[in-house]
């Protein structure tokens, strides 16, 4: 009899272990399963915020105008220092010619004339900057974004010397809209006149004129490009 008790006993506690070991597994299991899922959700949401915060904005044609025309109104500067492998000089751009003036402050925050170059010299003519040959400045146009502006030459600005001006874009341009990455400065004395009412007088060199003459004298090849290499270094907002 006595040892049907022990016997007993011995089952019984053997099933109360096992009914108290089984829960406790089965516990662990879901809890690592809950977390590897909470783990990745954030992961895939965090990816698809990053990817909405990285569609970045493009200026085009149909665009261009209307931001710039915001742009103007935020502006309280109309000074730019341009520095360049030859030295620096300060242009003061017209606040009566929005659209330009806007653009042209908008490119310099953006670093875009940053390593560009000079590269059209017309003897006592002009330096035409804002180009270059380097695929970094190909980058930064189409990061930027593919437009032209309207010329807006009815404002008074003559062509005088020192007066900075940009240039007729290539594309199909009955209208002589403007290419906005470069720019010219006039270098004639006192100045080249038959340019006006064809481009777009914008500013004006009001420090650093003899920098802007070293430029004007430095050998050119053909098509005008210098010999020598003249960088814009760095454009900023004074």
């Amino acid at each position: 009899m006595l040892k049907r008790i022990l016997l007993f006993t011995s089952i019984a506690l053997f099933f109360l272990v096992c009914c108290k070991e089984n829960p406790k597994g089965n516990t662990s299991s879901q809890q690592q399963t809950i977390v590897e899922k909470d783990t990745a959700k954030p992961i895939e949401s965090g990816k698809e915020d990053i990817e909405t915060k990285e569609q970045r904005f493009v200026l085009t044609e149909e665009n261009a105008i209307d931001f710039f025309f915001n742009y103007a109104d935020t502006l309280t500067q109309d000074k730019v220092k341009l520095t360049t492998t030859m030295g620096s000089f300060t242009v003061q751009l017209f606040d009566n010619v929005p659209y330009h003036k806007a653009n042209f402050i908008y490119l310099a925050r953006k670093g875009y004339f940053d390593n560009t170059q000079f590269h059209r010299i017309v003897k006592d003519f002009i330096i035409q900057g804002g180009n270059s040959d380097d695929k970094l400045t190909a980058n930064k146009r189409r990061e930027i974004g593919r437009y032209l502006l309207p010329p807006d030459s009815k404002k008074g600005y003559k062509h005088h010397r020192g007066v900075i001006s940009m240039p007729s874009s290539e594309r199909d341009n009955p209208h002589k809209l403007a290419s906005p990455y470069e720019f010219f400065i006039v270098v004639t004395k006192p100045g080249s006149y038959h340019l006006d009412g064809s481009y777009t007088p914008f500013g004006r060199v009001i420090q650093g004129m003899n920098i802007v003459d070293t430029i004007n004298s430095v050998p050119v090849g053909d098509g005008d490009w210098p010999l020598q290499n003249v960088y814009i270094l760095k454009a900023e907002i004074l």
